[in-house]
């Protein structure tokens, strides 16, 4: 290990070599090993030892399914390295993931356009490079602008990927909806083909995560569609159709699913008998 290269991650798992040399292995068979991540490499260390540079890596994927072997298992990485498709799956996968995406991510630059959308308006933001750093909840750019942008893992919504020209050459766009100060923005990442496949697996797997803990109806997806046009909650009902209550209880419901927040809560109440002796005496004054 040389002076700059760190240990990511050290943990038990097993791996699986679904493709060698171009050719299919629909007989692979997962073989137990300890993983060991570092900035610089993957290695597999088992009955034999496989060892695989960051760098020789094409892409990533969250499925190549061979045979039943491979479709046994819920969660693994695989690893596209030249003719080679290798699965790794830890045994505590969700973890070794993000340390993966560290591993692949910290410190990379791309290119960044923020925000390319704000409120589903156009904006005029120029692209400019921006430093990579991945936590447990987010994806962080330092941008040479001296912006701070923070893209919330749990907070993205829609996700699309384009091929663009940016800054002459003809790169993979991930455009990615988020928010920030309480508004919808997008931003648009460009990068090295490596990094791009990380960026958009990670993003990927977040947004379908997002989608998957949601099962709205129709009508909370109206409302959610209302508000997010700036239609004011309290003309929600007759914008959507439905009653007060009805639409109390969508709210109630989506604060739960935190897809929306409460900015201040509304006071419910009655007269006492002081306040009608007061209300009596006023009406009396008129």
């Amino acid at each position: 290990m040389s002076d700059t290269e760190k240990k990511i991650a050290d943990t038990k798992g097993q791996f699986l070599q679904a493709v060698s040399q171009g050719q299919r292995l629909t007989d692979a068979e997962w073989r137990n090993c300890r993983i060991v991540l570092t900035t610089e490499r993957v290695a597999l260390l088992g009955d034999d030892k496989r060892q695989i540079s960051l760098t020789d890596i094409d892409r990533i994927a969250d499925r190549f399914d061979v045979n039943q072997q491979s479709a046994g298992v819920s969660d693994y990485i695989a690893l596209y390295v030249g003719e080679d498709v290798i699965l790794v799956s830890a045994s505590d996968h969700e973890a070794f993931e993000t340390d993966f995406y560290r591993a692949s991510l910290d410190g990379a630059i791309v290119l960044v356009q923020h925000p390319a959308l704000k409120g589903g308006v156009v904006q005029s933001a120029e692209w400019t490079k921006g430093r990579l750093k991945v936590t447990d909840e987010a994806l962080k750019l330092a941008m040479a602008d001296g912006q701070a942008v923070v893209i919330d893992r749990a907070d993205i919504g829609d996700l699309a990927v384009e091929e663009k020209q940016v800054s002459g050459e003809e790169r993979t766009v991930i455009q990615v909806e988020h928010s920030e100060d309480d508004i919808s923005v997008e931003t648009h990442l460009a990068g090295e083909e490596f990094h791009a496949t990380v960026l958009r697996t990670m993003l990927e797997e977040s947004a379908e995560q997002n989608q998957a803990d949601l099962d709205l109806s129709s009508t909370e997806k109206r409302v959610i569609m209302a508000l997010h046009s700036g239609v004011s909650p309290f003309d929600i009902p007759n914008f959507v159709g439905i009653d007060v209550e009805k639409t109390e209880a969508i709210f109630d419901r989506l604060i739960e699913l935190d897809v929306i927040s409460v900015l201040r809560e509304r006071t419910e109440v009655n007269l006492t008998t002081k306040g009608r002796r007061v209300a009596g005496e006023r009406m009396g004054e008129q």
